[in-house]
């Protein structure tokens, strides 16, 4: 007997936040003859006969003779008779405005709460109806697909309430949010896919709800055990069957959805089997990078980005080590430009740099000689050249990347790093280029070969590392200095309270300018005074050729003091080393 699954098959509505492209040619799917070579058509292995003596011949009966008499031409009579097929002109006016006001008769429906629960209504009986026929003829799938066709209109039907986020919070009282997350554990596939497409409907950030009316339907769903029942479809689902492909598609979107509130971003990583499935996914073997799999990628970096709870719990499923592997494969080939793969190959340095954030994923990528990888995409590669730059840049930041640094220095990354940087880069290879100095300075141990062998990179050929410093220190305080004059222009024309609004829109402005890249320079260069007698001699040298000298750096640092509020160790660490090198400046 055929299953229900056969009985049952129907293509996935696209989604509204993102398409679902498939696979297959809807061309191809629905042919139904092909040509032979020869121009004639087959149907189901059967030919059909045509006579072919006069190619000429017409189908379709044949045309009357020419000189047949049909009778004298009779014009329509004075009343306008045979007009519009038989009525009068009066007539079809009548008849106009009786459609007029048909037509203004049928009002649209009103969507309220009256329409809202009469829906639900519906809704739970189909449920029940389709529960109850499939347990009394569960051997016999005719005798309920009927009802299971009823259940898929009504899921589909619920599409309408992403246009009526008011209606959110009743909804998921009368208890319908339940019922609309249990069709996941449906036993027809379709119906399940059905249920999760919705659900990506309602939670999607495109819908125009406001926070307590998307929380309202959200946590209705968590209470339903959403989260656990999207990990038991991705098991079921078939990715080689379209369908399938789709419904795990718009599983991966409600996850993105869930994600943008980070108490459920946590959840999602701590209390579900999601992230394995996730680094599973990613790891299996596509030519080219199917859809899912760069999606897969994308809700991973999303997970990461959102918790570093989320970023630990990676590290203990050797996630580094295996997203590792899987830029290995591109340490010199570049995926081709505005494909899947390029985006998939993006969101998975995009994973690494949050996670290396993290002590443990500074010792994972340690261990799995992820800096070693990364200088060889920085000497060799080409679009991976800058992402490795970013993860190096990472990975090295925050008090915990000695250990990071101390490795850069032994897999001979120093000479890759200032080689890159004595030559012309864009702004943001020259950030994290100056972010890797500044974390080399503070971290490689007093004394140690390898903070002697950084020191010597600034000195070395007559100090054309520190003239360069210098020279962007210039460039980027030419930038600030002009934004900052546009600044007290505009604070002069506005009030306190003006001004107090305008504050982080003038702070934006003042990074965007270059103000990150100056503070790292100056900090570089405090450091190389308070480090080499040689080297700060030859910084006062190269900043008095325009009347400037070390005021200037004590300044920037001192500015960066004065933001620094907070007192957690970092921070604490970072305002005692900022001290510290001003009172050399003095």
């Amino acid at each position: 007997m055929s299953s229900i699954d056969d009985l049952f098959k129907k293509p996935a509505l696209p989604s509204n936040k993102r398409k679902f492209e498939a696979t297959r040619d809807p061309d191809g799917i629905y042919k139904t003859a092909k040509l032979t070579s020869n121009g004639s058509a087959k149907s189901n292995g059967k030919t059909v006969a045509v006579a072919d003596e006069d190619d000429d011949i017409e189908a379709g009966p044949a045309p009357p003779p020419d000189d047949e008499d049909y009778g004298p031409d009779i014009p329509d009579d004075e009343e306008g008779r045979f007009f519009g097929g038989g009525v009068t002109q009066e007539e079809n006016e009548i008849l106009d405005y009786m459609d007029e006001q048909e037509s203004a008769e049928i009002a649209p429906e009103k969507i309220d709460l009256a329409w809202l629960r009469k829906l639900a209504l519906n809704f739970e009986k189909r449920i029940t109806k389709n529960a109850e026929l499939r347990a009394k003829f569960e051997g016999d799938p005719t005798k309920f697909m009927g009802s299971e066709a009823d259940l898929d209109d009504d899921i589909k039907a619920l599409s309408i309430l992403s246009e009526h986020p008011e209606l959110y919070a009743e909804f998921a009282k009368l208890g319908c949010v339940g019922s609309l997350v249990g069709l996941l554990a449906h036993e027809n596939t379709d119906i399940a896919i059905d249920a999760v497409e919705i659900i990506s409907e309602l939670t999607d950030e495109d819908v125009e709800a406001e926070t307590d009316q998307w929380n309202a339907i959200v946590d209705a769903m968590i209470d339903s055990d959403l989260l656990d029942l999207l990990v038991s479809n991705f098991a079921r689902f078939n990715e080689s069957n379209e369908s399938d492909r789709s419904g795990v598609y718009h599983a991966l979107s409600v996850l993105e959805n869930l994600a943008s509130r980070a108490s459920i971003a946590e959840k999602i990583g701590q209390d579900t089997m999601v992230l394995k499935w996730l680094l599973g996914r990613i790891l299996k073997k596509e030519s080219p990078v199917g859809q899912n799999k760069q999606y897969a990628a994308e809700v991973l970096a999303i997970l990461l980005q959102s918790s570093p709870i989320n970023r630990r719990k990676l590290c203990e499923l050797d996630g580094v080590d295996l997203l590792l592997q899987i830029l290995a494969a591109y340490r010199k080939r570049d995926p081709a430009k505005g494909t899947e793969e390029e985006e998939f190959v993006e969101n998975i340095f995009d994973s690494l740099t949050c996670v290396v954030d993290e002590v443990e994923g500074k010792q994972k990528f340690v261990e799995a000689e992820g800096v070693e990888l990364c200088l060889i995409m920085i000497r060799e590669g080409k679009m991976s050249k800058s992402r490795a730059l970013r993860l190096i840049d990472h990975a090295l930041g925050r008090q915990s990347g000695a250990e990071v640094c101390e490795k850069l220095v032994e897999a001979a990354g120093l000479k890759v790093i200032f080689t890159m940087f004595m030559k012309r880069q864009d702004g943001k290879t020259t950030e994290h280029l100056l972010g890797i100095f500044s974390s080399l300075l503070r971290f490689l141990p007093a004394n140690s070969s390898g903070r002697i062998r950084a020191l010597a990179k600034f000195v070395e050929k007559e100090y054309e590392k520190l003239g360069k410093l210098v020279k962007l220190r210039r460039d980027y305080a030419a930038r600030v200095a002009a934004v900052d004059n546009e600044i007290r222009k505009e604070q002069a024309r506005l009030s306190a309270e003006e001004r107090e609004d305008m504050a982080d829109e003038w702070d934006s402005r003042r990074l965007d300018a270059g103000l990150f890249c100056l503070q790292t320079i100056d900090v570089v260069l405090a450091w190389l005074v308070a480090e080499d007698d040689g080297a700060g001699k030859r910084i006062q040298s190269l900043l008095a050729e325009r009347d400037e000298d070390l005021g200037l750096l004590k300044a920037t640092i001192q500015e960066q003091l004065d933001t620094i509020h907070g007192d957690s160790e970092e921070e604490t660490m970072t305002k005692d080393m900022l001290s510290t090198l001003a009172q050399f400046l003095a």
